[in-house]
């Protein structure tokens, strides 16, 4: 995990009838305590597995995005981005809303950051899941003379992580 990351998910409780009984007059043996408690720490364990497996899925796709950015490689970000995402920002105080075909011809014709020697200054903020096929990454890169802080929304489709949105600022160094 890369330093500086936080990750935030929403769990779903449970459901009530799966674990022991509270109420008043319930009466549990210590078998039936110490069972209950050890189904507990294995669905725990289980839950922290698929939690990180998925937060690294989400991690590498991020990855993928910053080198198809650093290298204005529109086949890297057509692997990340799903076909019908959204690109907008609203820095200059009006709004860009664009699709991706138009999105990555302006990749397409930019010199990449890499081909101008351009340090690499990509870091990911916070991934937060909001449920078992949506997350939120907010992000930070730099193609000069702009750094930009991107919300990127991913959602989990066709077995893979796409972002479906990309909304950003930036700031003109």
């Amino acid at each position: 995990m890369k330093e500086g990351i936080v990750w935030a998910v929403v769990v779903s409780v449970e459901d009530a009838d799966s674990k022991p009984d509270a109420a008043p007059g319930n009466q549990h043996s210590a078998a039936q305590g110490h069972a209950a408690a050890a189904h507990e720490t294995a669905t725990a364990a289980r839950y922290d597995a698929r939690m990180t497996e998925t937060f690294n899925a989400v991690a590498e796709v991020l990855q993928l995005y910053f080198d198809g950015l650093h290298h204005s490689d529109t086949q890297r970000l057509r692997r990340v981005f799903h076909a019908a995402a959204l690109y907008a920002c609203a820095s200059d105080g009006s709004l860009l809303s664009l699709g991706m075909d138009a999105y990555f011809t302006r990749v397409d014709q930019r010199p990449s950051p890499a081909s101008k020697g351009e340090p690499r200054a990509d870091r990911i903020l916070r991934i937060e899941f909001v449920g078992p096929v949506t997350a939120l990454a907010v992000v930070e890169c730099s193609i000069a003379p702009k750094r930009f802080t991107d919300l990127l929304t991913l959602v989990l489709l066709d077995g893979r992580w796409q972002i479906i949105s990309k909304v950003f600022h930036y700031v003109v160094d």
